[in-house]
């Protein structure tokens, strides 16, 4: 057993004499020769210009943005103070809380001789006639058709002014009715 274990750490002393380091020696001298000429540069700082400060001397001049300015501005043009002007304290109606493109007119119900739209908005129905308001531009309904409901909407323009504008909303066609 012992001249197993003297076998097994001469076995080990020789293998250690092997590794020397002799190739790394020879690398280490060889990165040292690649290098010694490499410095690294640095590009010296920007020089930095002195603050100069600027008095501001327009205060006398008028202001370009200002509601005199803005006034002058719109005064020659067509519609300009039409009156036209949306009724913002009256109640809001439900259907006045979505954009006339997210909601379907799905049928026509007449009751009594007049004539109601059904209008589908998320997942509600809605029954609606001449004189209520539907969409966020403040779109009063004037007339209800087999296949149309017309409104009359106010937006406002560039200039602030309140213009009416015609809009219309058509019968969705029924989901086994496509083709």
């Amino acid at each position: 057993m012992k001249k197993l274990a003297i076998l097994c750490l001469s076995l080990a002393s020789l293998t250690l004499l092997g590794c020397d380091g002799g190739e790394q020696r020879q690398l280490q001298a060889e990165l040292n020769e690649m290098s010694k000429d490499l410095r690294g540069k640095i590009k010296p700082l920007p020089v930095v210009k002195p603050y100069e400060p600027v008095s501001y001397t327009a205060f006398d001049m008028a202001d370009p943005f200002g509601p005199a300015k803005i006034a002058l501005a719109t005064q020659g043009k067509k519609g300009a103070g039409s009156g036209l002007q949306p009724d913002l304290n009256r109640p809001r109606e439900p259907l006045e809380a979505y954009s006339l493109e997210s909601l379907a007119m799905v049928g026509v119900l007449k009751q009594h001789e007049r004539t109601y739209a059904l209008v589908k908005a998320d997942s509600g129905l809605y029954r609606v006639s001449p004189g209520n308001y539907m969409g966020q531009n403040f779109g009063l309904i004037t007339a209800i058709g087999e296949a149309e409901i017309q409104l009359k909407e106010l937006v406002q323009d560039a200039a602030g002014d309140w213009t009416e504008r015609e809009s219309s909303l058509q019968l969705q066609e029924a989901e086994g009715n496509k083709k």
